[in-house]
């Protein structure tokens, strides 16, 4: 049976309240445990006396036998002196995920795109103000000319085409 150095929850909802026990590692959490080593009050201030009580012969008696304290349970003991616990190093752990790499490698993409297409509409006016000038050269050419038939509507001078209001 490998037995384990945890954290049993107790407390109100939101008031929560832990003992410090050596359990069965397969027991539930808050189940059967075989002793009660001590107390963990998280909503005390961090440097009040009573925040975490252990009675340290019986927590080095499991450590002796075997019973293998969690993560939050180690650190308690560090903290107490009672076991040094080596302190871990995950330097992946800010790395996003692959998910989230290929958000940022899509969004970076867009971004890329869009920049072109600016660039091209920046380099385009050039183009397109070139293009106008010459639809207006011919204008005035169209203008130039009276007996072409490319303004006439059919109106004489002075008259328009509505009907005089009556009134």
């Amino acid at each position: 049976m490998s037995v384990s150095i945890r954290l049993s929850r107790g407390g109100s909802k939101k008031r929560p309240y832990y003992k410090v026990v050596v359990s069965n590692s397969r027991a539930p959490r808050d189940g059967k445990y075989l002793e009660q080593l001590g107390t963990y009050n998280p909503l005390l201030a961090k440097d009040d006396a009573n925040r975490v009580r252990l009675i340290e012969d019986r927590v080095k008696y499991w450590l002796g036998v075997g019973a293998q304290p969690t993560d939050r349970v180690a650190r308690m003991l560090d903290k107490a002196g009672i076991k040094e616990r080596v302190a871990t190093s995950n330097p992946q752990k800010a790395e996003p995920g692959k998910k989230a790499k290929e958000r940022a490698e899509e969004k970076a993409e867009k971004l890329r795109e869009a920049e072109e297409a600016a660039a091209a509409a920046a380099a385009a006016p050039a183009v397109e103000e070139v293009a106008e000038e010459a639809p207006a050269a011919e204008e005035a050419v169209n203008e130039a000319t009276p007996d072409s038939d490319a303004g006439d509507t059919g109106e004489v001078a002075g008259e328009s085409s509505q009907e005089p209001a009556e009134g």
